[in-house]
């Protein structure tokens, strides 16, 4: 599968390049280079639920986490070669760096059970579905996801809306992918050796705080930076506790995938669902001195409401009464 998701993903970019509609955007750069992407990944992650037991919870975090290393040079990278050479020649050279940084690693990736065995260790375990907790964490992911995006989105025309330069906008991003790189691997890490629930609970409440303050009220460079540094790594913190939210809910091995899949597709509508949002989020007038500056108020006040219930999920349940609800 690995190898049928790279090709399709290189193949998306390089179609994307010679594209100029939205629709076939869609298609290139959504259809062709996610769905290439899902291919590409999710074997990845059952090769690592093979490998590694006890810390599952680090070898996840350290695997998410690359993605903010890349985060840290790819914004200011991208903008550069927006601003000199257009789209077209962009997305081509981001497939020619993919197929030159990925493709020599790929036949490195490989599962620690012959394929013979790892595809007969047993029928796919459910009885997790049952759980209460399952539902509380299904609820948590939703929720956290629907605020999640927004930042990454719109951080940059925030910056603009309060006469930053555009560069200045591109280097917050790169900010908060250093600030994801150090966050989900410190809380995989965390998740091995601490408690999950009250992990989630510090992770969510610390980026609720960062966008109702840091990010509501910011009018400068300072505060952006002081945001970009706390969400990135307390909310990025969050996506790298799914491992042990699986192994919370069920011990099965055969379980891990799937409730994996699940907890990432519960954040997954929040992408879906950030662009529709936004429209309604967003006002037209943008008043300098204002909370949000106007224009963002309202994302503003949901990014910190939704990432805020997303704990307040977790705490409901730790103060259950338990009599009704058991785990």
């Amino acid at each position: 599968m690995i190898w049928l998701g790279w090709p399709l993903c290189i193949a998306g970019l390089v179609a994307g390049s010679f594209v100029n509609t939205i629709g076939a955007l869609i298609v290139t750069q959504g259809i062709m280079y996610g769905t290439g992407f899902l291919i590409f990944y999710w074997p990845i992650i059952s090769i690592v639920n093979e490998w590694w037991i006890q810390r599952r919870g680090m070898a996840l975090g350290v695997i998410t986490s690359a993605a903010g290393a890349s985060g840290i040079a790819m914004p200011l990278i991208i903008e550069t070669l927006l601003d000199r050479y257009g789209h077209q020649t962009t997305l081509q050279a981001v497939a020619i760096a993919m197929i030159i940084l990925t493709g020599p690693l790929i036949p490195f990736l490989k599962g620690r059970l012959p394929p013979s065995q790892s595809s007969t260790v047993g029928r796919q375990d459910w009885s997790f579905a049952r759980r209460p907790l399952f539902f509380v964490y299904c609820i948590a992911n939703l929720a956290q996801g629907l605020g999640f995006f927004f930042p990454s989105l719109f951080l940059p025309s925030y910056a603009t809306s309060i006469g930053l330069s555009a560069r200045k906008g591109a280097l917050l991003l790169a900010l908060m992918s250093f600030a994801q790189v150090l966050g989900q691997s410190a809380f995989g890490i965390l998740s091995d050796k601490v408690g999950l629930n009250p992990l989630l609970i510090i992770s969510t409440l610390v980026g609720a705080v960062a966008a109702f303050i840091s990010w509501g009220f910011a009018n400068g460079l300072a505060p952006l930076i002081v945001f970009a540094l706390f969400f990135g790594f307390f909310t990025y913190g969050f996506c790298s506790l799914r491992a042990r939210m699986g192994t919370a809910v069920s011990e099965e091995p055969t379980a891990a995938l799937a409730t994996f899949g699940i907890f990432v597709f519960c954040q997954g509508v929040g992408n879906v669902l950030a662009g529709p949002l936004s429209a309604v989020l967003l006002s037209d007038q943008v008043e300098r001195g204002r909370y949000g500056v106007w224009r963002y108020k309202s994302m503003n006040i949901f990014t910190g409401t939704c990432t805020l219930m997303s704990a307040a999920s977790v705490v409901f349940w730790l103060l259950r009464p338990k009599r009704f609800f058991m785990a």
